[in-house]
């Protein structure tokens, strides 16, 4: 294991399992019977919850939250600020089998990940269950034990199985309100966003300007 230079050093508890080639960031906490493994790249002031797996040369960033036995697979990349959920799984194969068509035993050269890509901010459910190359938006909110079999606008509230938008959210996590003429206001913070042509959603620019 790797630690970057920092007065914040990581803690990993004694029953973690920690690859070599990993590497933590200054205040990141690996909790008991977790895994990270080799070459995996996890950011600064990060939580990997007990029993949650970390892949091989999975990308994280800073302050993301593993919650506990959630699993992701190589060679998914959270960004900033993600949250995923107890139990949840970024999965990495699109034709899952153990064995080949002679009946041998597969082997890692013997088919393709495809990694998960959670955008800035975006949050994960509990039990959800994300499918290979699906991107989730900036900020997006996966519903708990959702099935995403497609990629999700940012902002946007996903749920189901398989996950359909049911709404949007805002950088809160809150339901936003529509205020009318494609603009749509955070109950909480006020914040406003704005829905644009192709149905997606965004910052309204008087916040951005904010």
């Amino acid at each position: 294991m790797t630690i970057e230079a920092s007065r914040r050093i990581p803690v990993v508890q004694p029953t973690a399992d920690v690859g070599e080639r990993a590497v933590l960031g200054a205040g990141t906490t690996v909790w008991h019977l977790a895994q990270v493994r080799e070459d995996a790249r996890l950011g600064r002031d990060c939580i990997v919850g007990r029993g949650a797996y970390v892949g091989p040369g999975v990308i994280i960033g800073d302050r993301v939250k593993l919650q506990n036995y959630a699993l992701v697979y190589e060679p998914a990349r959270l960004e900033d600020g993600v949250f995923i959920g107890p139990a949840a799984v970024l999965t990495n194969d699109q034709f899952p089998r153990s064995v080949d068509v002679a009946g041998r035993l597969k082997r890692p050269g013997d088919w393709d990940a495809s990694g998960v890509l959670v955008r800035q901010g975006a949050s994960v459910g509990a039990r959800a269950v994300i499918l290979p190359g699906c991107v989730v938006g900036r900020w997006a909110m996966i519903a708990a034990g959702a099935v995403v079999t497609r990629d999700v606008p940012d902002f946007a509230l996903a749920v189901g199985v398989p996950a359909r938008r049911a709404g949007w959210v805002g950088r809160a996590g809150v339901r936003l309100i529509e205020t009318g003429g494609g603009v749509w206001r955070c109950p909480q913070t006020g914040e406003q966003y704005a829905e644009s042509a192709s149905g997606g959603l965004s910052e309204h620019p008087d916040d951005r300007m904010a």
